[in-house]
C-alpha cells in the first residue's frame, strides 16, 4: 500500500459518458418557423391554401434555399434553483431565426423554458444581466437589483427579453460584429472592413466599440485609457480597427483584445468612466461648458458631419449609410422586430438616466448619427440629402455630445515573441484557478499549438490586478473544469490531460470510447443509456508502470511527429483515420462536465470526478490546504486526486481509509508496517487495482456462511446488552495488534513532502475534530478522525492531547498502538507554528468556563472551516456574557484567527458574514442573538444538529422571541423562531424565489392575486386531481374575497337611452 500513491504516470478516470445532442436541434424540427408566422400574420388561415394564398406561399418558398445548410450554435451554462441547489445545465440554442432556451431539472431532463422567433436571421444570442439602479457608482453595482435578460442580435436591431416578461428593442445605428455581456450591460463591437480607409483629409475614424447599460439607455462609445513610458496616460475613444475583442469576463471585469497589426494580446479592466476622463474626451471648457470640437472628439464630430455631405462610401466608416438610415426609419416600429405584444411596462420608462425614454427605437439611432450636426428631427431630410450644403459652423451650437459610460484601462500586454514565429489571434480564452485559488488567464493560440497561462492576482488595496509571467503548455484545445479547480487540455498527440493551474495532474482515461485498434462498427448509446465503465480490473503493475506503458491506456494513440500536428492534418489520411475515432476538440464546460467533439462528428459529454465525496475528507482537505504553503498544498492535493480518481477508485465508505494512507505516506509513515493502517478494509470491489479476482459464488450453502453471520458486526450489535446501549457504553475493544508488531522499531522518512508540516497539520486537524463535535450527524466521522489524531499525538509525544482524546473515547486506552520514533535531528526539521498550543483547545471546556465566569483565552478557529465553533463562541459571548460588541466588527477578544496562509477573499467574506446588521429593531439580548444568527444563515436544521447542551442558550433565546416578534423582522428570523405564519407577511408580498421552472408559465396576474388572497394553503393542483368536477371550493373562495372589488357588467339594450343606462348602472 505504501507505493500505491507513488504512481509515476497517473490516470484520471472520467465517468458518466453519454452521447450529447443539443436539445434545441430536435425542438426546432417541431417549432413553427418564421415563414409560417409571417404567412399567418398576413393572411387568414382560410385563405392560405386558396389560389391566391397558394401563389403567395409559392412566392415565399422561392426565397428559401434548400441547398444552404442551416447554421447552428449553442452555449451552455450552469443553472440551479436556490432551494436544494440542484445542479443542471441551461442551453441557449440558435438556428436561423429561432432561439431556444432550455433548462434542465433534478432528473437531468431538459425542457424548453422560452422559445423566440424573429424576422431576420439571428446573428448572436446570449445571456446578460442589466443593473437597475439610479446610482452609477462602482459600489452600487454589488448590491443593486439585477434584471436577467436574453439578448438576440439581428442585423438592424437587438431584442432583449427579461425573465419577468418585459420585452425591449433597440435599433442599431451600425453593423455589429460581436456583442459581449459585461458586468454593466452590453458591449458592442462595430463591424469594419478593409476598405474603411480615409482617402480625403487625415482624420480619426469613428469609434469601434460601444456600450449600453440598460435596454432603455442609448448606445454610447467606449473610452480607452492607455499609459505611456513616461507615466502619463492618454484618454480617447476606441477607434483602432486593428483592436479585436477575443474575451470578456464579468468577474473580474476585464477585456482581452488582440491587435491585428502588432499581433499582440492585451488585457484591460472594464469600469465606469470617471468625471475627469469624461471631460477629457468631450473637451468641456471651464467657462461655458460647451463641447469644443478639438482633439479626439473632433474626429467623431467631423466624421458624423461628413455623412450629411454625401461623402464617398469608401471614406465613410458606415458602409451604405443612407440605406442603413432608411432601414432604421422603416423598421422603427417594435412590432416588426419582435413577437412580443408590447415593448415593456411604461413604468420602466421612468429611468432618470434614460435619454431616449419612450421613443428609443428611433431617437437612439438619430441621436448617435446626428449628434454632432443635427439634433432636430425637422432637419432630418435636409441633413441626409446627398446634395445638402448645410453649414457645419451653423449646426455646431446645436451639438449635444454623446456622454460615454464605460472605460477600458490598460493592465497588461504580452511580450513580443520571436519574429520568425508569427503570433496569431487566440481562438479560446478562459479564466481558471488551481486547487489553492490562484487564478490564471489562459488563451489558446492554435497556430503554434500553445496554451499560454498568465497568473494574476489582486493588489493589496484591491484596486487593480497584477499579472505575472507566461507559462506555455503544448495543447491543441483546452477548457476549464470549474468545480474541481482544474482545466482539461487536449494535447497535439490527442491525449486528454488534466492540469490544475500549470501543474500537470495526469492523463484522463475515458472508459467506453472506442480503443484505437477497434473499428467504428460499435454504435454510440443514446443519452438514456450511459456507458458502463471498464469491468476488467487493471493490474497494479500497469498502474505503476512506466509512462510509455500507461500511454497505451489512452483512448487516443500517439503520433510519431506530434509537434507538427495542425488542424489541416486531421483532414488528411493520418493514423487516426486508420485506427478509429479520436477527440477533435473540447467545448461547453459546465462545473465538472465537458463535451468532447469526436472526429466522426458525434459528441460525448463526460463528468470528471470530484476531489472528495465524503464530508469528513472534504473538511480535512480544506483545513490542510489552508495551513500549508500554496506550492506544497497543490502538490499534496494533486497526489491525493490522482489516487482518489484512478480507474476503479474508492467508494464513499472506503474514501477515508484511502485518505489516511495517502496522507500518512506523504508525512513519512510506512503504512505497510503500521498495523492499524495495514488492516484497513477496502471492501474488495472498491478498487480493481488492489482487489484480487473473486471466485464465482456457489449457489449451495456451506458451514462458512453460518460462521460469517455469527462474526458479523450486525450480530454483535444485536447480541450486546440493551443496558449498555442505552447508557451509550461501547464494549472494550481487544487489541488486534500482535506482539511482534509492537516490538518493531518504526521511524519516519524526513524527506517526504509533508514531514516538516506535521505539527501544523496535526493542530488544524484537531480543530476540525472539535468542529465536528458540534454536529451530531458526524459521530462516525469523529471516531475515524480520532484514530489518526491519537497516532500523531503519540508520535509527537503530546501527552495533554492524548489525555484529551482518551477522555472523549475511553476505549482507546486499551487499544495500544505502535509508536513511530522521531529522532531529535528530525524534530529540528519540523516547523512548529506560533499558534500551536501545548494544551489542546476544547470547545466544550471553553463554553463550560464561560458559564462558570472564568477567564478563557481566545478560541482558535479556521476562517471558512470552523464556522460552527465561531458561531457557538460568539453566541455564548453575546447571550451569556452580555457582550453586545462580540457580534460586531471586533471579536478578537473571544476568537483567535489562524493566519499562517490566509485566503484573503474568503476570510473577508467570513468577516462580513458574521458582522451584525442593525436594520431590524431589537430590544433585548435574545432578540439581538436571534436576528444575528438569522443574518449569518443559521437555520432550524442547523439548530437540530447542535448538541443539546450547546443549543440550550440558543433555544432559550428563541423561546423568548417567539411570543412577541417585531413587525419588521425578515422572513429568515420568523422561520428561525418557529413563526412560519408570519413568514409570508415578512416577504412583503414577493413571490417565493424557489419557484419551479416548469410552473412559471402561469400568468403573473394570477400569481399576485393568489398571494393577496389569504387562502394560499389550499393546493389547487392536488384538489383538482381528487375532485375534478367539484367547484364548490372555488366558489366559496370567490365569495369570501370581500377585499377585492367585483365588477358588475351592465348591458345597454337598444331600447334604453343613454340617460336611462346611466341610472341603471347607478342602481346596480
Amino acid at each position: 500500500m505504501s507505493n500505491f500513491y507513488e504512481e509515476r504516470a497517473t490516470m484520471i478516470a472520467a465517468g458518466d459518458l453519454q452521447e450529447f445532442v443539443p436539445f434545441g436541434r430536435d425542438h426546432c424540427k417541431h417549432h413553427p418557423n418564421a415563414l409560417n408566422l409571417q404567412l399567418r400574420q398576413l393572411q387568414p388561415a382560410s385563405e392560405l391554401w386558396s389560389s391566391d394564398g397558394a401563389a403567395g406561399l409559392v412566392g415565399s418558398l422561392q426565397e428559401v434555399t434548400i441547398h444552404e445548410k442551416q447554421k447552428e450554435s449553442w452555449q451552455l451554462r450552469r443553472g440551479g434553483s436556490e432551494i436544494g441547489e440542484v445542479d443542471y445545465d441551461e442551453e441557449l440554442y440558435v438556428a436561423g431565426n429561432m432561439v431556444i432556451w432550455s433548462k434542465g431539472s433534478k432528473s437531468q431532463a431538459l425542457a424548453v423554458y422560452k422559445a423566440f422567433t424573429v424576422d431576420s436571421p439571428v446573428q448572436q444570442a446570449l445571456w446578460c444581466d442589466f443593473i437597475i439602479s439610479q446610482d452609477k457608482s462602482e459600489k452600487a453595482y454589488s448590491s443593486a437589483e439585477v434584471e436577467k435578460c436574453i439578448c438576440i442580435l439581428q442585423s438592424s436591431c437587438i431584442n432583449m427579453h427579461s425573465i419577468e416578461g418585459k420585452d425591449y428593442i433597440a435599433s442599431l445605428p451600425f453593423q455589429v460584429a460581436n456583442v459581449w455581456p459585461t458586468k454593466y450591460g452590453l458591449l458592442f463591437e462595430r463591424s469594419s472592413s478593409s476598405h474603411e480607409v480615409p482617402l480625403g483629409p487625415p482624420r480619426e475614424p469613428l469609434p469601434t466599440m460601444f456600450s449600453m447599460l440598460h435596454p432603455l439607455d442609448e448606445i454610447t462609445p467606449l473610452v480607452c485609457k492607455s499609459g505611456s513610458l513616461f507615466g502619463s496616460s492618454r484618454v480617447q475613444y476606441v477607434v483602432d480597427h486593428a483592436m479585436k475583442i477575443v474575451f470578456l469576463s464579468t468577474d473580474p471585469s476585464i477585456v482581452m483584445t488582440y491587435d491585428t497589426v502588432q499581433c499582440l494580446h492585451s488585457v484591460w479592466v472594464l469600469r465606469r468612466v470617471k468625471a475627469e476622463e469624461e471631460n477629457a474626451v468631450l473637451k468641456f471648457s471651464e467657462q461655458g461648458g460647451t463641447p469644443q470640437n478639438v482633439a479626439p472628439s473632433s474626429s467623431l464630430t467631423a466624421n458624423l458631419r461628413s455623412l450629411s455631405k454625401g461623402d464617398s462610401p469608401v471614406t465613410s466608416p458606415f458602409q451604405n449609410y443612407s440605406s442603413i438610415h432608411s432601414q432604421s426609419r422603416s423598421t422603427s416600429s417594435p412590432s416588426l422586430h419582435s413577437r412580443s405584444p408590447s415593448i415593456s411596462n411604461m413604468a420602466a420608462l421612468s429611468r432618470a438616466h434614460s435619454p431616449a425614454s419612450g421613443v428609443h427605437s428611433f431617437t437612439g439611432v438619430q441621436r448617435f448619427n446626428l449628434s454632432s450636426h443635427n439634433q432636430s428631427p425637422r432637419r432630418h431630410s435636409i441633413s441626409h440629402s446627398p446634395d445638402s450644403n448645410s453649414n457645419s459652423s451653423f449646426l455646431a451650437p446645436e451639438t449635444e455630445p454623446i456622454v460615454p459610460e464605460l472605460c477600458i484601462d490598460h493592465l497588461w500586454t504580452e511580450a513580443i515573441t520571436n519574429i520568425r514565429e508569427k503570433n496569431s489571434q487566440a481562438s479560446k480564452v478562459f479564466i481558471t484557478s488551481d486547487l489553492c485559488g490562484q487564478k490564471f488567464l489562459c488563451f489558446l493560440v492554435e497556430s503554434q499549438l500553445q496554451l499560454r497561462c498568465v497568473k494574476f492576482q489582486e493588489s493589496n488595496d484591491k484596486t487593480q490586478l497584477i499579472f505575472g509571467s507566461i507559462t506555455n503548455i503544448q495543447a491543441k484545445d483546452a477548457a476549464p473544469v470549474e468545480k474541481i479547480d482544474t482545466m482539461l487540455v487536449l494535447e497535439s498527440s490527442g491525449n486528454l490531460v488534466l492540469y490544475t493551474g500549470v501543474v500537470r495532474v495526469g492523463k484522463v482515461f475515458i472508459p467506453g470510447l472506442p480503443a484505437p485498434s477497434l473499428t467504428m462498427s460499435n454504435a454510440m448509446p443514446r443519452p438514456s443509456t450511459p456507458l458502463d465503465s471498464v469491468s476488467t480490473p487493471t493490474p497494479l503493475s500497469k498502474l505503476l508502470g512506466s509512462l510509455d506503458e500507461v500511454v497505451l491506456l489512452s483512448p487516443v494513440p500517439e503520433l510519431r511527429d506530434s509537434s507538427k500536428l495542425h488542424d489541416s492534418l486531421y483532414n488528411e489520411d493520418c493514423t487516426f483515420q486508420q485506427l478509429g475515432t479520436y477527440i477533435h476538440s473540447i467545448r461547453d464546460p459546465v462545473r465538472n462536465r465537458v463535451t468532447l467533439e469526436l472526429s466522426n462528428g458525434s459528441m460525448v459529454r463526460i463528468t470528471l470526478p470530484e476531489i472528495a465525496t465524503s464530508e469528513l475528507v472534504q473538511t480535512c482537505l480544506q483545513a490542510i490546504k489552508f495551513i500549508l504553503p500554496k506550492e506544497i498544498a497543490v502538490q499534496m492535493l494533486v497526489k491525493w486526486y490522482s489516487v482518489h480518481s484512478a480507474p476503479g477508485g474508492p467508494s464513499y465508505h472506503s474514501e477515508w481509509n484511502l485518505f489516511v494512507i495517502c496522507l500518512m505516506n506523504m508525512m513519512g509513515y510506512n503504512t505497510d508496517r503500521l498495523a492499524w493502517t495495514r488492516n484497513f478494509d477496502f471492501e474488495g470491489s472498491l478498487s480493481p487495482v488492489i482487489a484480487p479476482k473473486k471466485a464465482r459464488p456457489s449457489e449451495t450453502g456451506s458451514d462458512e456462511d453460518w460462521e460469517y453471520l455469527l462474526n458479523s458486526d450486525y450480530h454483535q450489535k444485536v447480541e450486546s446488552h440493551l443496558l449498555n446501549r442505552s447508557l451509550c457504553l461501547s464494549p472494550l475493544e481487544v487489541s488486534q495488534i500482535k506482539d511482534e508488531d509492537l516490538s518493531q522499531n518504526l521511524s519516519l522518512d524526513s524527506s517526504t513532502l509533508l514531514f516538516s508540516h506535521i505539527p501544523a497539520m496535526f493542530f488544524v486537524l484537531h480543530l476540525v475534530y472539535e468542529e465536528l463535535k458540534l454536529n451530531t450527524l458526524m459521530g462516525e466521522g469523529i471516531h475515524s478522525l480520532v484514530d489518526l489524531l491519537v497516532q500523531l499525538a503519540r508520535d509527537l509525544k503530546l501527552e495533554p492531547y492524548l489525555d484529551h482524546y482518551y477522555r472523549d473515547y475511553p476505549t482507546l486506552v486499551r487499544t495500544t498502538g505502535q509508536v513511530c520514533t522521531i529522532d531529535q535531528g528530525q524534530t529540528g526539521f519540523m516547523h512548529h507554528p506560533p499558534f500551536f498550543t501545548s494544551e489542546p483547545p476544547s470547545i466544550y471546556q471553553w463554553v463550560s468556563s464561560c458559564l462558570k465566569g472564568e477567564e478563557m483565552p481566545p478560541y482558535p478557529y479556521l476562517p471558512g472551516i470552523c464556522e460552527r465553533s465561531r458561531l457557538v463562541v460568539l453566541s455564548i459571548a453575546l447571550y451569556i456574557l452580555g457582550d453586545e460588541s462580540s457580534v460586531c466588527e471586533e471579536s478578537s477578544h473571544y476568537l483567535s484567527r489562524i493566519t499562517l496562509a490566509p485566503q484573503k477573499s474568503q476570510a473577508e467574506q467570513e468577516e462580513n458574514r458574521f458582522n451584525f446588521r442593525h436594520s431590524p429593531s431589537v430590544s433585548s439580548l435574545a432578540e439581538r442573538l436571534v436576528v444575528w444568527m438569522a443574518n449569518v444563515g443559521f437555520t432550524l436544521r442547523d439548530l437540530e444538529t447542535l448538541p443539546f447542551g450547546i443549543a440550550l442558550p440558543i433555544r432559550d433565546a428563541i423561546y423568548h422571541c417567539r411570543e412577541q416578534p417585531a413587525a419588521d423582522w425578515p422572513e429568515a428570523v420568523c422561520l428561525l423562531i418557529g413563526r412560519q405564519d408570519l413568514s409570508k407577511q415578512a416577504c412583503e408580498g414577493n413571490l417565493p424565489k424557489g419557484k419551479s421552472v416548469l410552473s412559471s408559465d402561469v400568468p403573473s396576474g394570477t400569481e399576485t392575486e393568489e398571494e393577496d388572497d389569504g387562502m394560499n394553503d389550499m393546493n389547487q393542483e392536488v384538489m383538482s386531481l381528487i375532485w375534478s368536477e367539484d367547484l364548490r371550493v372555488q366558489d366559496v373562495r370567490r365569495l369570501l374575497q370581500s377585499a377585492h372589488p367585483v365588477r358588475v357588467n351592465v348591458v345597454q339594450y337598444p331600447e334604453l337611452s343613454d340617460h336611462e343606462f346611466i341610472e341603471e348602472k347607478e342602481n346596480r
